[in-house]
């Protein structure tokens, strides 16, 4: 198995024939998938998603791809192929299209639909072409044929994209229900018919490749639900992905089937619902979606509410339930079902929330005590069948974090694949298919590139660390006014802290040694200000360090009169 070293360099040119792969999110990560192909010279790209910030990144919104490796080169975009609609794999096309707006996008009418509402919000109009499976697309030199895969949200594509240098099969997310509440089938045998053909590189979806045996089917949790709903007194909360369009199918039913009303919670949940109503994918009998607002109007025990924050994300519906910062107040009696997964890193803000939740007297459901989740994504018994099937040359394992890379490529070498063909790759490594083998051949910038606010890329990681120190031990300025042509203090120091804990009054222990060193350096001759302060920065520091065991961060200024 080949993959990465540390010292790689920048790739080589391509050279004539040949076909290259750069992952620029992904690999190595639950989220932000982005996927480059190049021939002769142009791009086509698979899908432009967001990670979502963990704990250590205070203050950030969403993490994005880093385009830095393609940003001279967008007139050669010929589109940009979507597997899906969730935000892992679309959430980042809007800030790609800020950069060029009419860079053509190609998914299936969910995937589109969802997109574009979100583009609106982004004033963009973008160029679309809507496929299905069975289509095949001529996109500039690349040959797409799209490939029906069953996942956790309607219409759902894997895309084979034939070049003269060999055939890529990119599975996006997928799994193997075989009996899905809409009927549609992972397409095993257009997969079987592409082995046939000849697959030369597989890129398939990791996530679950250490779970052993096959996923349940999404239908399973149906009587679980309805269990809950028939012990249920009061208001049913439930938090789900605002995209999990089957998942929220099963609530509606259960609901129906009770005699409860539904109520979205959520820009994000009522924008993306109204459009699976709108488009056919949900089905809801009349009248029994309202309005949150009418929901005091009914008694407890008519009342679902349906949201999102199963994340533990602090500014989502359900955290701020959770913290009594919503105008729904969760009262003794109440049910909260948490109806999805744990995402890796989410899993203290998670319990965090299910502890404030239980705190105000709900009964939480989730995943821990009640089958209320199954997966989207394949699990080792699925993938074993699958490699069998396509039988491909050479593997690549997307879509997952390292142990879940090398467990996929385990399968792969389970299944014949052999060894010297099965990439393990990261994001910004590129891999160059020529003569129908797979190599890596250097790597490219993919960094995290942060949005906070309406900033995009101006937070660095040297600023979340100054954050995280604020955050954890919070800091202390100095004021000093010294003479401009002597260097002796004029005033000062001046000292005052926050968040350190440490007294102001406790300062006066280090302020002759600040006055001692300022001296010194007087008579020295040092005068420069950058300089004296970062003698301040050194005495202070040290002082704190060896008092209090502590690292705040020391902020100094010296003025010059």
């Amino acid at each position: 198995m080949s993959h990465p070293h540390p010292e790689l360099g920048p790739p080589p040119k391509l050279p004539e024939g040949g076909l290259r792969v750069t992952p620029l999110g992904g690999l190595g990560e639950i989220g932000r998938n982005m996927t480059v192909l190049e021939y002769g010279g142009r791009l086509l790209i698979v899908d432009c998603g967001v990670l979502f910030p963990e704990q250590e990144q205070p203050g950030i919104d969403l993490i994005l791809p880093d385009f830095s490796s393609i940003r001279d080169r967008l007139d050669q975009i010929e589109g940009i192929v979507l597997t899906h609609g969730h935000e892992d794999h679309i959430g980042g096309v809007p800030y790609l299209l800020r950069e060029k707006p009419d860079i053509p996008l190609i998914g299936s009418k969910l995937t589109l639909a969802l997109l574009e509402a979100k583009l609106q919000e982004h004033r963009i109009r973008p160029y679309t072409l809507q496929v299905s499976e069975g289509q095949r697309e001529r996109i500039g030199p690349f040959d797409c044929d799209f490939v029906s895969v069953n996942h956790s949200i309607p219409d759902a594509l894997a895309v084979a994209v034939r070049t003269p240098a060999g055939m890529v099969v990119h599975t996006g997310d997928f799994k193997m229900d075989q009996l899905p509440l809409d009927g549609r089938l992972t397409d095993l045998r257009a997969f079987a018919r592409l082995g046939e053909e000849g697959i030369d590189l597989l890129l398939s979806d990791s996530t679950n490749a250490e779970v052993p045996g096959f996923v349940a089917p999404e239908r399973e949790i149906s009587g679980v639900l309805r269990q809950v709903f028939a012990r249920a007194d009061k208001r049913i909360i439930v938090a789900s992905f605002a995209s999990h369009v089957h998942r929220i199918q099963q609530i509606v039913d259960a609901a129906h089937e009770h005699g409860r009303r539904i109520a979205f919670v959520g820009r994000s949940m009522v924008r993306n619902m109204g459009i699976a109503r709108d488009l056919g994918y949900l089905r809801v009998p009349a009248g029994l979606v309202v309005d949150v607002r009418t929901l005091d109007d009914l008694p407890d025990h008519e009342v679902v509410l349906v949201c999102t924050g199963s994340q533990g994300e602090p500014m989502a519906a359900l955290s701020r339930m959770a913290n009594r910062d919503h105008q729904i107040r969760i009262v003794e009696g109440d049910t909260v079902i948490l109806a999805s997964s744990l995402i890796p890193g989410n899993e203290n803000a998670v319990y965090r929330v299910i502890n404030g939740l239980t705190r105000w007297g709900a009964n939480v459901v989730h995943k821990g005590n009640a089958k209320v989740h199954v997966s989207g994504h394949a699990s080792a018994g699925e993938l074993l069948y699958f490699y069998n099937i396509c039988q491909p040359r050479n593997l690549m394992p997307v879509h997952g974090e390292w142990r879940h890379l090398r467990a996929n490529a385990e399968l792969g070498a389970m299944t014949g694949v052999p060894a010297e063909r099965i990439v393990i790759a990261e994001d910004g490594v590129t891999v160059d298919l020529i003569d129908g083998k797979a190599k890596i051949v250097g790597k490219v910038q993919a960094g995290y590139v942060y949005v906070d606010g309406l900033s995009v890329g101006d937070v660095t990681e040297s600023s979340l660390k100054d954050r995280r120190i604020l955050g954890d031990e919070g800091f202390i300025s100095v004021l000093v006014v010294v003479d401009s042509g002597t260097g002796k203090i004029v005033s000062g120091p001046s000292i005052h802290s926050r968040g350190s804990g440490i007294e102001d009054s406790d300062f006066a222990a280090v302020i002759p040694r600040i006055d001692e060193a300022l001296a010194r350096s007087a008579q020295d001759g040092v005068v420069e200000a950058h300089q004296l302060q970062q003698l301040v920065r050194r005495t202070m520091g040290k002082w704190v360090s060896d008092t209090y065991r502590r690292r705040p961060m020391i902020l100094p200024v010296v003025m010059e009169v």
